[in-house]
């Protein structure tokens, strides 16, 4: 018995066909393929998924430069997902064998269709479906989240998209991690001082799309009464309605902030014994917007 697992692991130790980079234990096979495009142009850094019978993921993963992916699981049946950005996901199931290969050969994902843009003219942040929130990091500590509870916007989208300009205005007193004293610590001058710097502002005036339903919002934040430029990695979700039928826009956002970057700084507080977050900051913001009032009642007397 032992003569024969050691055989065929010599077997394995010496293959120079599609099973040579991998290393398959006893039970094992490998599930490979190659991600392409409409114009069979490699698709680098796909995503993919393999799942169990039952649902649950065996290994999940990323595409070489090329496109491709292999990897070594048990044998049995399983399911194949594979989404790129700017493309419709792809499923499949395969079988795999013990000791084989079983390769999907080329699998080619087709160009999705970006969601419909909002029309033309202004558009509320409507703060009761809406968020901005943050996680930190505590110096050697765990994460901090927290949100700021009161905050304003408009949207104004141009007959050209990349045209269009957005401005939120976020009360800075409003922020909320859940914790009164740290949240009063927060709020003073070791930090946001808000007596000084009530608000916090972004205008972004620089839409730039990057495939999909991908876009890079560009503008000039000011926090701390210091403005730097920043992006906020934006995703759109495309148009829905809500409960009473009026028309709405959603979209999440993502930035990262960098604290010295609007002189509030971590490393002279520490130095004098307060216990801060670390040097950058995640944003995240999830928004829907609806339409001005004014652009929405114009909207149903036309349609009168």
């Amino acid at each position: 018995m032992m003569g024969r697992w050691r055989a065929s692991r010599n077997r394995r130790m010496q293959r120079t066909g599609p099973l040579g980079a991998v290393r398959t234990p006893p039970g094992a096979g490998a599930l490979s393929c190659r991600v392409i495009d409409p114009v069979s142009e490699p698709v680098p850094h796909a995503e993919f998924v393999v799942t169990d019978t039952l649902g649950r993921t065996v290994v999940s993963g990323g595409t070489d430069p090329f496109g491709s992916f292999v990897t070594a699981v048990p044998a049995g049946e399983y399911r194949l997902a594979v989404s790129a950005e700017g493309y419709t996901p792809f499923r499949a199931g395969a079988t795999v064998s013990e000791d084989a290969l079983a390769s999907l050969g080329e699998v080619t994902l087709q160009v999705a269709q970006p969601p419909e843009l909002p029309g033309s003219g202004d558009w509320d942040v409507e703060p009761m479906h809406s968020s901005i929130a943050f996680t930190a990091r505590h110096i050697g500590l765990a994460r901090i989240h927290g949100r700021f509870n009161s905050f304003a916007g408009v949207v104004r989208i141009a007959d050209e998209m990349e045209r269009s300009a957005m401005h939120v205005v976020i009360d800075a007193a409003s922020i909320d991690t859940n914790v009164r004293m740290r949240d009063d610590h927060l709020r003073s001058a070791d930090f946001l001082d808000v007596e000084r710097f009530p608000t916090i502002e972004f205008y972004g005036d620089r839409f730039v799309p990057r495939g999909g339903n991908k876009w890079a919002v560009t503008g000039a934040l000011s926090l701390h009464g210091v403005t730097r430029t920043v992006t906020l990695d934006t995703e759109y979700l495309g148009l829905g309605s809500g409960m009473e039928g009026e028309t709405r826009a959603a979209c999440r956002a993502t930035t990262e902030l960098h604290r010295d970057d609007f002189t509030v700084s971590w490393q002279t507080m520490l130095a004098r014994g307060i216990a801060v977050v670390g040097p950058s900051i995640r944003i995240e913001l999830d928004v829907q917007v609806v339409p001005k009032q004014g652009m929405a009642a114009a909207g149903a007397g036309a349609a009168g």
